[in-house]
């Protein structure tokens, strides 16, 4: 967005996209009011992150990243019969509480499973009989943090710990000298144990190759604490410890992969905004407050949580079959996946493959949403998206489509044959 009189030569004006992170979430709707007045084309899908009023869509509000995530926490128990007739419940502890976006996410959508412990930046909430679902479910649609729990629906041997809190004599006789020390150390403790672990907050690196074996192991040094571990909240565990903890034979699906639903909802928020005029983008995906949202925007949101349920369920389908097919940890099997995606996509974009319009319409119509082509028509999306970006989708979305169709293992010749029953 540098003025034009800056003496740079350009051969096409640059498509920024841009995505919040910590600390800078509330720049968002600044960053596109400043777009627009300086002229920028793009000003609309500049930044992803904003305001409803800005025609932004709120990963937290529509559960965006946990869709992903409770993908892979389904799959699993569709896989291993977990939920079959007469199979006892299963049971959960997360790290994130009830008022962050993942925390209060994942209590919202998983029904039917016993979550017995909640590790939250108030304290520490724990029942092995199970948390009270009803209550959890309050504080999540309160975003409300454990401290804020009815203490009398915990059973005899539960129990809250504030960070506030010390000296605080457990069911156990066990005293807690110190509620901050043993909220930071929680996850850790031999004597908590449960069929899933789902981080969902955290420091990074909680557990890494110095704790990872006191993470792993209940007090006997050799049964295991978790079967199952799905990671919600990035960078809660190092590689090397997650390597250990599948050696040991723990499933776990990492970060990269599970929580892709943010990024997708993102990328989509994205695609809705630089096909629409600034008149559309305001009738159609710009809510104003105290009025309902336009019917598009609910049909476009309700799309976008489909597709990201879909694209979890291939990558999740993918991996379970090459780890099937090899004994590739799960977590290194998600790096060569996403390497081989994208090496793929780079290959197609510098090949004659997009000059195929059979080929190219196949891909495209199936990678705008369908709501938004009932909106805007095929052809008229192809006119108004930048042609830069027409060609990076379609390398992505052919890439991945044949990644997760085909596996890690398909010899090059095997694309072509791929391509050519996409071209019938």
């Amino acid at each position: 967005m540098l003025p034009e009189n800056d003496g740079i030569v350009r051969a096409q004006e640059d498509i920024l996209f841009l995505g919040p992170d910590e600390g800078t979430a509330h720049l968002m709707d600044w960053a596109s009011s400043y777009a627009k007045s300086r002229g920028y084309s793009y000003w609309k899908a500049i930044t992803t992150g904003k305001s409803p009023s800005r025609g932004g869509i709120p990963h937290d509000e529509y559960g965006m990243t946990t869709h992903s995530v409770r993908q892979f926490v389904t799959g699993i128990q569709s896989k291993l019969n977990l939920k079959a007739p007469g199979a006892k419940r299963l049971t959960k502890v997360q790290t994130g509480g009830p008022d962050g976006d993942l925390g209060s996410n994942e209590i919202l959508m998983s029904e039917g499973e016993d979550t017995i412990a909640v590790v939250d930046g108030s304290g520490v909430l724990y029942d092995p009989n199970g948390i009270n679902r009803a209550e959890l479910v309050r504080l999540a649609k309160a975003r409300s943090p454990v401290e804020g729990f009815n203490k009398s629906l915990l059973s005899k041997d539960g129990y809250l710990v504030l960070i506030s809190q010390n000296d605080v004599k457990l069911p156990s006789g066990e005293v807690v000298e110190n509620g901050t020390q043993f909220r930071n150390n929680f996850h850790n403790r031999s004597d908590v144990t449960a069929d899933f672990f789902v981080p969902c907050g955290g420091r990074p690196a909680a557990v890494n190759l110095s704790n990872v074996t006191n993470f792993m192991y209940q007090a006997d040094g050799k049964t295991l604490r978790f079967k199952y571990i799905v990671e919600g909240a990035n960078l809660f565990f190092t590689q090397d410890a997650r390597l250990v903890l599948e050696k040991a034979g723990v499933v776990l699906f990492k970060d990269a992969s599970a929580n892709k639903g943010g990024v997708t909802s993102s990328s989509l928020e994205v695609m809705a905004a630089l096909s629409m005029t600034d008149a559309e983008f305001g009738e159609h995906m710009a809510v104003t407050a105290g009025k309902p949202k336009p019917a598009f925007y609910q049909a476009y949101v309700a799309e976008v949580q489909t597709r990201i349920d879909n694209n979890a369920t291939k990558e999740f389908e993918c991996l379970w079959r090459e780890h099937q097919r090899t004994p590739t940890p799960y977590a290194i099997l998600t790096n060569l996946l996403s390497e081989r995606i994208t090496d793929l996509s780079v290959t197609i974009q510098d090949s004659s493959l997009y000059e195929q319009k059979a080929l190219r319409d196949v891909i495209l119509k199936d990678g705008f949403p369908k709501t938004l082509q009932a909106k805007i028509s095929y052809d008229e999306l192809l006119k108004r998206l930048p042609e830069s970006y027409l060609r990076a989708l379609f390398a992505s979305q052919l890439a991945s489509r044949f990644v997760y169709s085909c596996g890690l293992n398909c010899p090059e010749f095997a694309f072509y044959e791929f391509v050519q029953t996409l071209n019938h």
